[in-house]
């Protein structure tokens, strides 16, 4: 009896002691510093650098352009300008941490995953990618549902078709038991989609450019034509409910500009990734927040904030003033709007499940190119597949409020991930300028300066006296100090992040703030998919992970990038 008490014991101490090892595994990857690296395996680099922007304002900028303007401006006044001023500042510092990884990791795909994978560990790349992933999937069903609702509403401008269509082909029908609502147009739009993204990267990136061009130019033709209807009167009070209005709007309008992140999984499939990463990152971005900034002028220099409506906005503060034509052509803006967040969120869900099955995290199926199409084809039919019975069955929608808790976690970990790989690289012969760098004291300064933005959030969200979020950003600023003066970088090739530390953690801050503002049952989810995740990984992940292999898979050859660019 005592022996068999002893063997499971020992066998209970050695599945944890296997665990640990392995969760604690990180991957090593070729330095960067010789861009000229290509795939021999199977993606093909057919991207350049107009592409890539195209790819990160196609998956920024949907019909939100259109609505979250006028609906945060009707509490913020036409300071809803000043609030994607501040929240576009703050996706530039992730923007920056972003760009500084692509660039130095050009030649794999997987995006914060994979940077997460080879800054920290393996466990936590796992979580990152779990945390996303579910933000990609709902996100998915739920602008594939929105989408077809559009197209519907656009149907349903020729006269035959008025007040004929059914709800359940593309509102979606009348819920039953709590969730289920059925909608036919979705997953068809989901399958066209997914066959065009199956066909290459080549004949995906010709439906995004075309579609996103039309969607910029759309925009641009709004503001235009609103611009000679702005009275600047409007303008006056500017913050009429308060600076906190403002700010609170830069909290609820960051996530407007989330999508920019999906440049860095075109990573093997880019012609020249080091140089237009970073280019494609940024630039996405800045275009973004211009965007915004214009929608904002017109839709709040048109009509007073507070007769702005909140189903659609600014096609109503159009029809307001005789331009009934411009509500179609936003409605047709906003279709191409959805088309394109969608086309790229389903393009980088397979591009994350293709780096995790070359790394043995997820079954080698998901791994597998097609030899003709040059397409994870196997992962781009699995996320479409799960997008179109989430679509057809579920509305979705009402999850909206636990999104945006993996693009927060990502962002958070990227910038992290800046900081620590900066050490993990530090020549010897720079120790003399600055004390040996202690891993450990500097991860610590990490989770503080998460906490203290986390903190500050919570008592900003719940009005606590001032004083408590000012002891929280003065603790974060005594972290960031720390890790300014007791801690040792060096610039890395390619594309450098400026004024690291201190970006990144700012980033992290603000990141961590915006965490806190999120609905509870947000933060449920958080803990619940951390734990199914701990639990995969320790039944699947641990046994069959194999950190080496994107780094096996890497060759440079100089003649062969030549004759790809």
């Amino acid at each position: 009896m005592r022996d068999d008490d002893d063997d499971i014991r020992f066998s209970s101490s050695s599945f944890f002691s296997n665990f640990w090892s392995s969760a604690l595994r990180a991957k090593t990857l070729a330095s960067s510093k010789d861009n000229n690296s290509v795939r021999t395996d199977g993606l093909i680099r057919r991207l350049g650098l107009f592409d890539l922007v195209l790819i990160g304002i196609g998956a920024s900028i949907g019909a939100g352009i259109f609505v979250v303007t006028g609906t945060v401006a009707h509490d913020a006044g036409p300071g809803v300008t000043i609030s994607f001023i501040l929240a576009g500042a703050s996706c530039v510092l992730n923007a920056l941490c972003y760009a500084e990884l692509a660039s130095r990791f050009p030649a794999v795909v997987g995006g914060a995953y994979l940077y997460s994978y080879t800054a920290f560990n393996e466990l936590t790349a796992f979580l990152v990618f779990a945390q996303m992933m579910l933000d990609y999937h709902i996100g998915a069903a739920s602008i594939a549902r929105s989408l077809s609702s559009y197209v519907v509403t656009i149907l349903e401008l020729i006269p035959f078709l008025r007040d004929t269509i059914p709800s359940w082909v593309g509102h979606g029908s009348e819920e039953m038991f709590g969730a289920l609502s059925f909608n036919i147009l979705a997953p068809v739009l989901l399958v066209l989609l997914t066959l065009i993204l199956c066909q290459g990267v080549g004949e995906s990136s010709m439906v995004n450019s075309l579609m996103t061009v039309t969607k910029v130019v759309i925009v641009i033709v709004v503001i235009i034509i609103g611009s000679f209807k702005v009275d600047v009167s409007n303008w006056t009070p500017f913050a009429p409910n308060g600076y906190k209005a403002v700010f609170t709007g830069a909290t609820v309008v960051f996530f407007a500009y989330v999508g920019f992140d999906a440049v860095a999984n075109s990573a093997e499939e880019s012609k020249r990734p080091q140089r237009d990463l970073p280019l494609g990152i940024i630039g996405s971005l800045f275009i973004c927040i211009v965007l915004y900034i214009g929608v904002c002028l017109v839709i709040t220099g048109m009509v007073p904030y507070y007769s702005l409506g909140e189903e659609a906005p600014l096609a109503e503060a159009f029809t307001s003033k005789g331009l009934k034509y411009v509500s179609v052509l936003i409605s047709v803006g906003a279709v191409a709007g959805l088309t394109t967040t969608l086309l790229v969120g389903l393009y980088v869900q397979s591009r994350l499940y293709l780096g995790l099955g070359r790394d043995g995290l997820l079954p080698p199926i998901f791994a597998k190119v097609h030899p003709t199409h040059h397409t994870p084809i196997h992962s781009q039919v699995w996320v479409g597949i799960v997008a179109i019975v989430l679509a057809g069955l579920f509305n979705v929608q009402v999850l909206s409020h636990i999104l945006s808790v993996g693009s927060l976690t990502g962002y958070s970990v990227v910038s992290a991930c800046v900081i620590t790989l900066r050490w993990t690289d530090k020549p010897a012969s720079q120790a003399s300028a600055r004390r040996q760098p202690n891993r450990m004291e500097g991860i610590l300064c990490l989770v503080i300066i998460s906490c203290c933005g986390f903190g500050a959030g919570l008592f900003y969200r719940f009005s606590a006296a001032l004083a408590f979020p000012i002891i929280a950003f003065v603790i974060a600023v005594l972290a960031i100090a720390s890790l300014f003066f007791h801690q040792a970088y060096t610039d890395p090739p390619g594309f450098s992040c400026p004024w690291v530390p201190v970006v990144p953690a700012l980033s992290i801050l603000f990141n961590m703030f915006l965490f806190a503002q999120l609905h509870y049952e947000a933060y449920l989810r958080f803990v619940v998919l951390s734990i199914i995740g701990i639990f995969i990984y320790a039944l699947y992940g641990q046994y069959h992970a194999n950190p080496s292999s994107s780094s096996e898979r890497i060759v440079y050859h100089r003649a062969a990038t030549e004759e790809v660019q």
